[in-house]
């Protein structure tokens, strides 16, 4: 039965004590790592949206499958979302890091999108913890490709270009 619509502070911050713990390594993505960025959460956010290792993927759905979580959609160890009985989400996006420190993800389509090393560099806050996620300018070029950016998105990019500074690609521009 689902009960949550929405990824509420109190669980992430859970979920990513629970990944900590188990020593898996994640940067926040999507609106989620937005927020992070700039150190308050500025609107609901419908799941969380995670980077991390594949190599971290087994363990990683041997952990919240205790915790209730199965795969919804998608296919490990790659591209999938996570999500429970009470409607809470986690988008995995699985990365194979090359030598130069660029994380290869693969799409569903079978399809790389490659995150930029530097974007790896990122960290803010939820709720007062320091948390890992994706670079302001990595957050923007990850937001520029790949769909039709809907109004939160525009909210949050325009959000980040205020507070860092950073150029809008056309298309992310209103």
């Amino acid at each position: 039965m689902i009960t949550n619509t929405e990824m509420p502070v109190q669980e992430l911050l859970v979920l990513l004590s629970l990944f900590e713990s188990a020593g898996i390594l994640i940067w926040l993505d999507g609106g989620w790592g937005v927020d992070a960025l700039l150190g308050e959460q500025t609107r609901p956010h419908e799941d969380v949206d995670i980077i991390l290792p594949v190599s971290n993927v087994p363990t990683l759905i041997t952990l919240v499958d205790r915790h209730g979580f199965t795969v919804r959609e998608g296919s490990p160890p790659n591209s999938f979302v996570l999500a429970n009985g009470r409607g809470l989400e986690v988008d995995v996006h699985a990365v194979q890091f090359d030598v130069a420190g660029n994380g290869i993800y693969r799409i569903e389509n079978g399809q790389d999108w490659t995150y930029p090393s530097e974007g790896f560099a990122g960290s803010g806050s939820v709720n007062g913890q320091i948390v890992r996620c994706l670079t302001p300018p990595v957050q923007v070029l990850c937001h520029a490709h790949g769909y039709e950016p809907a109004e939160k998105d525009f909210r949050d990019m325009e959000r980040l270009r205020d507070r860092f500074g950073i150029p809008l690609p056309g298309n992310l521009s209103r």
